[in-house]
C-alpha cells in the first residue's frame, strides 16, 4: 500500500514496479500506470487529505485500488468520451475505462474507491 498527497512520480513508480513483478506484459504495465496516474491526479485535484493506492494479484489479474475523500456524483463518470477541445477536465476516468479490463467506481459522502483490473494473460 502507498499513501500519497502531492507527488505523482512515486505513485507511477510504485504501480509500475508492482505490475512488472506480477508479470504484466510491458505494454499493459504502461496502460496500468497511465490509469493509476489519472486516478491519483484526480485525488490531488478533487479530494482533501491523502490518497491510498493498493495493488494485489488474484485470479490471473492485477488489481489496483485507489481510495480518497473525494466524491463522484455522476453515476456515469468516465463512460462517455468528452469533446477533446471542451474546457475543463473529465477525461481521466474515460482513459481509465479505455485501458483497463474493468473499472469499478464506488463513491459516497465518505469518499471514493476505484478498483481497476488488468488480466495477466493478455
Amino acid at each position: 500500500m502507498l499513501e500519497y498527497r502531492d507527488e505523482l512520480a512515486g505513485v507511477r513508480r510504485f504501480a509500475a514496479q508492482r505490475a512488472r513483478l506480477a508479470g504484466l506484459a510491458p505494454d499493459r504495465v504502461a496502460d496500468l500506470v497511465s490509469a493509476v496516474s489519472e486516478l491519483a491526479a484526480n485525488t490531488l485535484s478533487h479530494a482533501t487529505g491523502l490518497g491510498t493506492l493498493s495493488m494485489w494479484v488474484t485470479g490471473g489479474e492485477v488489481i489496483c485500488q485507489v481510495e480518497d475523500t473525494g466524491q463522484i456524483t455522476d453515476v456515469l463518470a468516465g463512460t462517455a468520451r468528452r469533446d477533446p477541445v471542451a474546457s475543463g477536465g473529465g477525461r481521466g476516468l474515460w482513459v481509465v475505462h479505455q485501458v483497463c479490463d474493468l473499472a469499478q467506481i464506488r463513491s459516497g459522502p465518505m469518499g471514493t474507491t476505484i478498483r481497476v483490473h488488468m488480466r495477466l494473460d493478455c
